[in-house]
Parts: structure tokens; C-alpha cells; sequence
């Protein structure tokens, strides 16, 4: 009787390991990684806080130029998109449209280094 109580808790033990394995097989941990993680604050940044959704979309110009237009403008240029939105160069993409971005620079001005990164990176990620 013993070795019969033994032996099924063996068996039940051996089965839930099983079962924690196949969990693991079925639902991997999804790993994201820096520049992805990167991207996603950029752009929960441009449709959020930074409401650059509002005079910019992704292939067409609306009040300001499109997504697009102003990644190619600035790699183009190797120019640095940070500092602009720093306020602390010149526009290069459509210097008429500047008293326009110039309110919304009060908004970028107040953002973080690896915010204004993450911007950078939503934008360049449309020229692929």
C-alpha cells in the first residue's frame, strides 16, 4: 500500500512539472528590445504629451510637414532633430512654418534627453 501511495504522488509530481514545462513552451516571455522599447515612448510621446499628432502625420502634410519629410530632411542634412526641438538650432525643414512649431517648442523644451531620443527614433523609424 505504501509503495502504491508512493508512487502516485511520484507520478502526480512528475505530471505538474510536465505541465509547468508546456506553459513555459506555450507562452514564452516576449523580450523587447532597447530600440523597440525606445520607439514606444516615442511614439506614446508624439500622440500624447508632446501632441505633435496634431500638426504632423506619418506621410502627409497637414499644418506642419509630414513624419516622414522631416526624418529624410534631417538625415539628409545630418542634422540633429534633438537640438531643435531644444530650441537651440535653426529650422531646416520649413523655416515659414517656425512661429507655428515655435508654441510647441515650449512643450519639447521641457522634455528629457532619452525623451527627446525616443522622439527622434519614432520619426526615423518612418523612412523604413
Amino acid at each position: 500500500m505504501r509503495k502504491l501511495a508512493f508512487t502516485l504522488c511520484l507520478l502526480a509530481f512528475i505530471s505538474c512539472k510536465k505541465e509547468e514545462e508546456t506553459k513555459e513552451a506555450l507562452y514564452p516571455e516576449k523580450t523587447i528590445s532597447a530600440e523597440e522599447k525606445q520607439l514606444q515612448l516615442g511614439q506614446e510621446i508624439f500622440d500624447g504629451k508632446g501632441m505633435c499628432f496634431s500638426c504632423h502625420k506619418p506621410d502627409q502634410k497637414v499644418i506642419g510637414p509630414s513624419v516622414k519629410q522631416i526624418a529624410e530632411i534631417y538625415k539628409a542634412k545630418n542634422a540633429d532633430m534633438k537640438l531643435f526641438l531644444k530650441e537651440k538650432s535653426e529650422p531646416i525643414v520649413d523655416p515659414s512654418q517656425y512661429s507655428v512649431m515655435k508654441a510647441n517648442l515650449t512643450i519639447t523644451k521641457t522634455f528629457t534627453d532619452e525623451e527627446l531620443k525616443a522622439v527622434e527614433t519614432y520619426f526615423y523609424s518612418h523612412l523604413k
